[in-house]
């Protein structure tokens, strides 16, 4: 005690705790082992650090044995710091990877659920158009600022449409116009074929 043995474990630079195991040689030397334990590190690594061993007589110990064990187990306690805080880090990056991936998740639903909204959108207004109900189909066109990537084709799908319903002005469809229009030219042919007078107010016979 009188050498300050334990003053001098108090100042190595060690986490963990130091195990001292001390035996005799045949040679009537001591062999001391020195494993430094670290509970704190998670790496299943730190089991493979073999312990320091010293061989010699007790006056040779004496003499150097903090000199011989200080560096090492200064090494090994910053190697097992070291892959704590590795683990540590790992840990951290595999959190922040699951988070990208739960992200990426996230974004892909949304992906899918916004073309499928498309989709049936577009659905009804192709189903609309072939019924003829031009108008109602322009008004199921979804909204181009909500379909960026669809917006050009969105607006031309309106114009298209618009252009088929447009002429209906009076609540009539262009084809019912039309109709209406070679209906009265035909009556009014039929008129002009029929008209038993001509231009003086006579017919042939009375004249």
């Amino acid at each position: 005690m009188e050498n300050g043995f334990f003053n001098n474990i108090a100042r190595l630079d060690f986490a963990g705790n130091l195990q001292l195991t001390i035996g005799k040689s045949a040679e009537n030397g001591l062999v001391v082992s020195i494993l430094l334990r670290n509970d704190a590190c998670g790496d299943s690594a730190k089991d493979l650090i073999p312990p320091l061993t010293l061989k010699g007589t007790a006056e040779e110990l004496d003499e150097d044995f903090f000199g011989q064990i200080a560096k090492p187990m200064e090494q090994v306690s910053g190697l097992m710091v070291d892959m704590e805080a590795f683990l540590a880090q790992m840990e951290i990056a595999k959190k922040n990877s699951a988070m990208e991936k739960q992200q990426e998740e996230m974004k892909r639903k949304g992906r899918e659920t916004k073309d499928k909204k498309y989709k049936e959108s577009m659905g009804k207004v192709d189903a609309l158009e072939k019924e003829g109900k031009f108008r109602d189909a322009w008004t199921k066109l979804p909204d181009p600022a909500e379909f960026p990537e669809q917006a050009e084709l969105i607006r031309k799908r309106k114009a298209d449409l618009s252009a088929r319903f447009a002429p209906d002005l009076f609540g009539a469809s262009a084809s019912q116009l039309e109709d209406v229009s070679e209906h009265v030219e035909e009556s009014s042919n039929l008129e002009d074929d029929s008209d038993p007078l001509d231009n003086d107010g006579f017919s042939d016979e009375e004249e």
